[in-house]
């Protein structure tokens, strides 16, 4: 008798870009059943900076929008809480906002490159291989693939090794100060992975490597939900200057640019989507809208007064 288990089994896929467009699917090389897949990899719990600026002419460009997005939220146009505006406002106003993350993702990715070439040498042997550990669910909504990354050892060297002198490349790049943690709910680290993270994480943060060398960085997430507030604030702008009946934008439209929760994996506190600020970078645990209610439940969360409109 077979399991129905299996019969009925309806695993979840994801579409990959056909023939002759990105180049992530090439015809079958050997088997007609064997075809090569190559795809990008979203590393799980890190966030390094954005190079989506493209160059350092779009590096500036976006240090004059920050500097236009902060006048916006010093006249109280932007729609953005008092306390996460006093939080990024520093940042916003330095006039290098833009240059700066660029300029980290480039060094970030620069690591990346030497870090994962340097780790997969063998002297005298071929490269290691690499070892890839998915998510439980494996792929982001934008199709790349959501894993942990490391050399692939040999079982004699594995028994030799610390779990830090095996160390996943995403770990690398939080110990070098390149990332900050970014962990979101549900592909938290084991339990013995876990305090490795957050404690490489203290340490960059203290000894100011990496992007922690400038106070006036905007970690990748907040960069990102800064873009999206400006983009949000500028079509506000723009429909202010329209007669009333002709404005489109409605309120659900201006909270679009917040995305997901935050919680202290200290106190085990849930903050709102605007209030990420009030928990320590290295200790936030990020929660999607949908996981909230699953989250809360799982993990014994605890509103904060805030959230739950006590504050």
């Amino acid at each position: 008798m077979i399991d129905p288990v299996q019969v009925l089994w309806s695993p979840a896929g994801v579409t990959l870009e056909s023939l002759g467009s990105q180049p992530w699917v090439d015809t079958p090389t050997s088997d007609g059943d064997t075809p090569k897949i190559r795809m990008p990899v979203r590393m799980l719990s890190v966030d390094t900076p954005e190079v989506t600026a493209r160059s350092e002419k779009g590096a500036a460009r976006v240090d004059k929008e920050f500097e236009q997005l902060a006048e916006w939220i010093r006249k109280g146009i932007a729609p953005i809480s008092h306390g996460l505006a006093e939080y990024v406002l520093p940042k916003l106003e330095t006039g290098k906002a833009g240059t700066l993350q660029y300029r980290q993702g480039k060094a970030a990715s620069d690591f990346s490159r030497e870090n994962m070439t340097a780790r997969l040498k063998r002297p005298g042997k071929a490269d290691r291989s690499l070892f890839i550990r998915v998510a439980d669910t494996p792929f982001a909504p934008d199709n790349r693939l959501l894993a942990y990354l490391a050399p692939a050892y040999e079982k004699d060297e594995l028994a030799t090794l610390t779990r830090e002198q095996r160390a996943t490349f995403n770990l690398d790049l939080v110990a070098a100060g390149w990332s900050p943690t970014f962990i979101l709910y549900p592909a938290i680290p084991g339990e013995l992975d876990l305090p490795i993270l957050l404690s490489a994480a203290e340490k960059a943060m203290t000894e100011q490597r990496g992007i922690w060398e400038e106070p006036a960085t905007l970690l990748g997430y907040e960069y990102r939900a800064m873009e999206d507030l400006f983009d949000v604030t500028k079509k506000k702008v723009d429909e202010d200057k329209k007669p009333e009946p002709d404005r489109k934008l409605r309120p659900a439209d201006l909270r679009s640019w917040r995305e997901r929760y935050c919680v202290d994996m200290r106190t085990r506190v849930l903050h709102g989507q605007e209030d990420w600020f009030r928990v320590d970078p290295v200790y936030r645990l990020w929660i999607w809208p949908q996981d909230v209610s699953e989250a809360v439940a799982r993990l014994n969360l605890t509103p904060s007064p805030r959230l739950v409109g006590a504050d």
